[in-house]
């Protein structure tokens, strides 16, 4: 292949001399596969009427007024 920049001998060596840090706090845990966290999303959303994300958020308090306006 010509015009191939670098050896690929030298790949991934900067990571791999990286140190592996441990994660912390909010980081610490394990994220949801995005197939899980979205139908839970789906369900508190649709079939729940509630609002999916931190419960006194902007978006949260937005959410209860339009539900509230929808339910008159």
């Amino acid at each position: 292949m010509p015009g191939s920049h670098g050896a690929l001998t030298k790949a991934g060596k900067v990571r791999q001399q990286t140190p592996k840090v441990p994660r912390t706090g909010v980081n610490a845990r394990k994220k949801k596969i995005p197939r899980v966290r979205n139908r839970e999303n789906y369900i508190k959303r649709v079939v729940k009427k509630r609002y999916a994300g931190q419960p006194d958020s902007r978006g949260a308090q937005k959410h209860k007024r339009r539900v509230r306006r929808r339910s008159r």
